[in-house]
């Protein structure tokens, strides 16, 4: 099984529709490890900061990549547990080759997978 995990810096929500203007990058990240989630041979799991704390502290990786700095740092993205991706979000083009599914941005082909519904 894939596993790909995102260590991500301490926000109010995930899905980026909180607060006073939306976060299309964090849009793109949510619909991706949601689809990521429903593929058999795929664990696709997100932690945030200031939701899931010990996560974050029980991993020494995770832990050493933030010494540094962990506004700079996160989020990290690890893959089979290790870390590919540091400071900035995966895009659906690397989340594609760690996975290797391929990802349709919902704005092409009037919707996600052509509206097939398969996302």
């Amino acid at each position: 099984m894939k596993t790909v995990e995102l260590f991500e810096p301490a926000m109010c929500c995930a899905t980026g529709v909180c607060g006073p203007s939306v976060n299309p990058e964090l849009l793109m990240i949510t619909g991706a490890f949601e689809a990521m989630s429903k593929v058999d041979g795929v664990q696709a799991t997100r932690y945030n900061l200031s939701n899931n704390p010990d996560t974050f502290s029980q991993r020494a990786d995770i832990l050493a990549a933030m010494a540094d700095d962990t506004e700079t740092n996160l989020p990290i993205t690890v893959v089979d547990g290790e870390i590919v991706k540091q400071g900035t979000y995966p895009t659906l083009e690397e989340l594609g080759h760690y996975t290797g599914l391929v990802f349709v941005p919902a704005d092409e082909n009037k919707g996600c997978c052509g509206g097939s519904g398969c996302c």
